[in-house]
């Protein structure tokens, strides 16, 4: 039997449900929607149906959810949208679109015995305020009657004199990081006056002052920025210049407004205006902005965390955290004592080495350790890589796809993943064993996302540092550190590791530490901590959230947004949160489902 055979059935029963869902789920009959699915069940929205992030376990969940959100959103057609597909398992899955009184959308189904386990419903534009793309693009050359008008630099020019000026944005965001500019790109495409300001000279500067031999470890497909994709020659791993030049042809290219060379000093919200005041300093002069919206886009983490080690102001040498590594070549011939063993450490590391550098990591507790090789292969391969692309699945596609995995069933379908990969790759792991380095695979065995998900301190994914460690040109020393004396770092079990140099690569707070240094402490306790999922796992606190905190949703804070992760989330829930920005700049209702609470 043919694949397209095989696809026959599998497609008669994914229209069949889609049909019976579309029909409920329009006459607002939560009920009839809850007997469509199974008994362990998961419905993952995107803003769609619930104007937030929300995923709802079980029938129950899923039941509330539509009873209340159904009359307000007002549900309109449901269709398929191509052939389903049988997994290996024999769970049926398949495309849909949708549409809303305020979105359309597109969602992925999956089905287990004729009833949904996991559906994943996402936002993708405003009806009345769609992007103009393709056949609506812009014309810009003059029309008939249009010339000596002024030039698209001089309007250009004009617009981006006024903002901030005469002119208030409606959305300020702090940050000018990948994650800023690819907010800011999509406002711009639907017509928010927006501004981005940066502590930096020019975009891509938080970048390019990192040490010279920094790469990104997430491969160039699944690193894209929104509209713009790298280039088909672009390097799998991208070295940090490299990454500064193309963000800052982004911001100009996207026609962006930043303000680079510009802190924010301090912002207040007025709740009966529902506007921001904030105070900034651009180049040396105090300017007041009044946006509606203040979206803080500093990264996916807080201030850099300095261990407070007895005896830390009697070292002799220079000691620094991660953030402030320049690079190896002032270390040459030096000994130098890196206290950690996650991705920072393991970089420095290999950069000081690389420079004549005689270097020691303190590894305090276990790390996952994961090959590129191999993570290209078994973690990003099946969805972002060339053999995806050449299979059909372009970037959104792997984005949805990606996404349609609750948090709840990721730890199951990573277990297996990762005990594979230990079997692969056990020789490697040996050679690092057995030059004494600790190893795990995550807490409770689901590897690099669910630690990189939970904000656990101890990953590296590999891209030679490993082998340096495995053949001892890297020195590696376990244990606590108990104190820092004169002459460089002494462990709980006495050994003292001499130093000239000590770096702390010690990881950074939460990104509501933002909030209290640029608002107040009360916002940022009204808030509560960014990140983490309330799995229960070390340094990830519970209760269950279901999705991560404060992330791309509303706040407990009006008017206040956070906006982080690494290219890949920063790429794909831009859209979400711009989505969101854009409805409340047009007015338009936003019902929010289970709107969060203070300190939530």
């Amino acid at each position: 039997m043919s694949r397209a055979d095989a696809a026959r059935p599998a497609t008669a029963l994914l229209r069949d449900w889609v049909a019976r869902f579309g029909t409920a789920i329009a006459a607002g009959d939560a009920s009839a929607v809850a007997a469509l699915f199974g008994a362990e069940s998961y419905w993952r929205d995107l803003v769609a149906f619930t104007w937030t992030l929300h995923t709802s376990e079980g029938r129950e969940a899923i039941r509330a959810m539509v009873a209340r959100q159904a009359p307000l959103v007002q549900p309109g057609t449901v269709a398929p949208e191509g052939e389903a597909k049988v997994a290996a398992d024999g769970t049926v899955e398949g495309w849909i679109t949708f549409d809303t009184a305020a979105m359309r959308g597109r969602g992925y189904v999956r089905l287990r015995d004729g009833l949904c386990w996991i559906l994943l419903t996402a936002g993708r534009e405003l009806k009345g305020f769609e992007e103009h793309e393709g056949p609506t693009r812009e014309r810009g050359a003059p029309l008939p009657g249009q010339h000596g008008a002024p030039s698209w630099l001089e309007r250009r020019q004009e617009e981006a004199g006024r903002l901030g000026r005469s002119e208030q944005p409606e959305v300020l965001i702090v940050g000018g990081g990948q994650g800023g500019l690819g907010l800011a790109a999509r406002l711009k495409r639907l017509r928010v006056p927006t501004l981005v300001i940066d502590l930096h000279d020019r975009p891509g500067d938080n970048w390019r002052k990192r040490y010279k031999s920094l790469c990104l470890h997430d491969p160039v497909w699944y690193d894209h920025m929104p509209y713009l994709p790298f280039p088909a020659h672009w390097p799998v791993f991208t070295p940090k210049d490299k990454l500064g030049d193309w963000l800052e042809m982004y911001a100009k290219v996207m026609e962006l407004d930043c303000w680079n060379r510009t802190r924010c000093e301090r912002a207040t919200y007025d709740e009966t205006e529902g506007r921001w005041t904030v105070v900034v300093d651009r180049d040396g002069e105090a300017v007041t902005l009044h946006p509606r919206q203040l979206v803080l886009a500093t990264g996916m983490a807080g201030m850099p965390q300095m261990p407070s080690f007895p005896g830390t102001d009697s070292f002799r040498g220079e000691q620094h955290h991660s953030s402030q590594h320049a690079g190896g070549v002032a270390y040459r011939g030096k000994r130098v004592v890196v206290v950690g063993s996650n991705n920072s450490a393991h970089d420095i590391c290999a950069d000081v080495w690389a420079h004549g550098a005689e270097v020691t990591m303190v590894q305090r507790s276990s790390t996952l350790v994961v090959r590129t090789d191999t993570m290209l292969r078994r973690g990003w391969g099946a969805l972002y890589s060339e053999e995806a692309v050449a299979s059909g699945i372009d970037t959104e596609k792997a984005d949805l796809l990606a996404a349609s995995i609750p948090y709840r069933v990721q730890p199951a379908l990573q277990r297996p993943l990762w005990e594979e990969i230990a079997r692969e790759d056990a020789a490697f792991y040996d050679r690092l064993r057995a030059a004494g380095f600790l190893l795990d695979f995550g807490e409770d065995g689901t590897g690099l996302s669910q630690k990189y998900l939970r904000r656990g301190s101890g990953y590296y994914i590999d891209v030679g540092t490993s082998e340096l460690i495995a053949e001892g040109r890297i020195g590696l020393a376990r244990g606590a550190v108990e104190a820092v004396v004169p002459e460089g770092v002494r462990l709980s079990d006495g050994t003292i590791l001499p130093a000239d140099t000590i770096i702390y690569a010690t990881g950074y707070g939460s990104m509501d530490e933002w909030a209290e240094l640029l608002i107040s402490r009360d916002v940022a306790e009204k808030v509560g901590r960014c990140w983490g999922l309330g799995s229960g796992t070390t340094r990830d606190p519970g209760p269950w959230q279901g999705e991560l905190r404060n992330m791309w949703k509303p706040t407990a804070q009006p008017g206040l947004w956070f906006h982080g992760g690494n290219l890949a989330q920063s790429r794909h829930y831009s859209r979400y949160l711009a989505l969101q920005l854009k409805a409340r700049a047009e007015g338009l209702a936003t019902p929010v489902y289970a709107s969060p609470q203070h300190g939530e």
